[in-house]
């Protein structure tokens, strides 16, 4: 599963501006007023402003086994999350390990390295190295409907997890993260999960699919 574009909801639309272009350093257009476009490898992330938005959580890919590289990349630039101490978080049985840091939304970003998943071409790590998103993180209050409408509609399987808490649905390249935000935060800082809404395209299997949630509720788009 493949994340084309990804549309968010923004409360300071200059600063995540400056955030992107400036610190990450990466393309970041301006197309109206109340919106910006952010070129993140194959994947587009849109922002529009929004006064009541609430936080999100997103997930890049980098290549493969450079997470040391990104973290050294990040320190310079930004304060990192810990994981009970842990500014790496690994995850054996994905394959992946991650490092976490907020934006200027204090969304939580996560800059993910699967291990058998796009092997770097360069030794350096820089802006470049951001390839895609990952994974969106989709916060309700009932897990398995949200997945069966994924699977009904795109055809998108369990990863991981149950229908409880947590569920993660797709497959290494794409991710909806889906929590049951009345019982689990997100990691690793325990925030509050908020049923944030987006917009989504994602392709799979050759086929377009597109999506809303808001108000806790996912439909196509």
């Amino acid at each position: 599963m493949k994340i084309d574009h990804l549309k968010i909801f923004t409360s300071n639309l200059e600063r995540q501006l400056d955030f992107y272009e400036k610190i990450l350093g990466l393309p970041v257009k301006k197309v109206s007023d109340t919106t910006i476009i952010i070129h993140l490898g194959y994947s587009v992330l849109e922002m529009e402003q929004e006064p009541s938005a609430t936080p999100y959580h997103i997930a890049f890919h980098i290549p493969a086994q450079q997470e040391e590289k990104a973290l050294s990349w990040l320190e310079e630039k930004l304060e990192i999350l810990e994981d009970d101490g842990n500014r790496i978080v690994d995850f054996p049985a994905w394959k992946a390990k991650s490092v976490y840091f907020y934006d200027a939304d204090k969304n939580i970003l996560e800059f993910i390295s699967r291990r058998d998943l796009f092997p770097p071409v360069s030794e350096e790590f820089s802006a470049d190295s951001i390839l895609g998103i990952s994974e969106i993180g989709l916060a309700t209050e009932n897990v398995e409907e949200k997945f069966r409408f994924l699977n009904t509609n795109f055809g998108i399987e369990k990863f991981s997890g149950d229908y409880e808490r947590f569920c993660a649905s797709g497959d290494d390249e794409g991710l909806f993260i889906i929590i049951n935000r009345n019982e689990k935060d997100w990691i690793p800082t325990g925030v509050k999960a908020f049923a944030s809404p987006f917009e989504i395209s994602l392709t799979r299997e050759q086929a377009s699919f597109s999506a809303v949630f808001k108000n806790d509720t996912l439909q196509p788009k």
